[in-house]
């Protein structure tokens, strides 16, 4: 088995929510993708009630799905 070794800051550190000095590559992995999810999730919420979107209905929101689809596979 190889090991790597990674500098990082308290700040990234503590954001990151690391509580041990040594991960598996996989756990490195799996908080980082976490953390990028919990990033676009947050973007993608902000980008909704920008432009309104956040309150739309469940059932507009298909509706919306529907009319794309339809669009892209009549084109």
């Amino acid at each position: 088995m190889k090991s790597v070794n990674i500098q990082i800051s308290d700040f990234e550190f503590n954001q990151l929510g690391l509580n041990k000095s040594t991960l598996s590559f996989s756990e490195l992995i799996e908080i980082i993708g976490k953390k990028i999810t919990k990033q676009t999730l947050e973007k993608s919420i902000q980008l909704a009630n920008k432009h309104g979107l956040s309150k739309m209905t469940m059932e507009e929101i298909d509706d919306e799905i529907k009319a794309y689809r339809n669009a892209k596979n009549n084109s």
